[in-house]
């Protein structure tokens, strides 16, 4: 089990993938671009288990989230270094005119090297995604897509022990794909009862 979730990404999807890692009983370091100093509120609001981090700090944990906007990608994962890491590509292209026929996620492995990317929590809302996975006497899905089953079995250990039940829809091309914008599973809030 990986037992520390770092989060690159500070504003609404990143404190939601916080309180899912969370409430899953991993350690969290959140960072964003303007440093650890500035996120003493985030810190306090998300409570005990989260610290605030720098952004070399958050990459260095077990699953790392990127949970910054589209546009934004690159320069959050820039001069990082990836041995290995489980990078969650929690974000999505809204205009998905830029993929060159690749999925968003497979760009994102481009920008990674050495790390294994899985697709997951970018088809619910921030709101929907940071709150209690158990409705309607049922758990709320998240979807997973990856190449590495290793890797996907990480991310969907953490998304397990918060709650939620889990789809495993194939690899980043295939399974990817259905997850993104403009596509079958963008925005499906379901409950698995």
């Amino acid at each position: 089990m990986t037992d520390s979730v770092g989060i690159l990404g500070a504003g609404r999807l990143g404190q939601a993938m916080a309180r899912t890692a969370l409430r899953a009983g991993r350690r969290v370091v959140i960072a964003n671009s303007r440093g650890p100093g500035s996120l003493a509120s985030v810190v306090s609001a998300l409570g005990n288990g989260v610290s605030a981090g720098t952004v070399d700090e958050a990459a260095s944990a077990g699953i790392v989230v990127i949970a910054v906007p589209w546009d934004r990608v690159p320069e959050a994962v820039q001069g990082l270094t990836w041995d290995g890491q489980v990078v969650m590509d929690a974000t999505n292209d809204w205009a998905a005119d830029d993929l060159e026929g690749r999925t968003s996620s497979e760009l994102v492995a481009g920008l990674v090297p050495g790390a294994r990317v899985v697709k997951a929590g970018n088809t619910l809302g921030a709101d929907v995604l940071g709150s209690d996975p158990q409705e309607a006497g049922g758990r709320r899905v998240i979807f997973v897509s990856g190449d590495e089953a290793d890797a996907k079995a990480d991310v969907v250990a953490v998304f397990q022990d918060a709650g939620f039940a889990t789809i495993d829809l194939g690899s980043l091309a295939t399974g990817g794909a259905m997850q993104q914008i403009h596509h079958p599973l963008a925005g499906v809030n379901l409950i698995q009862l």
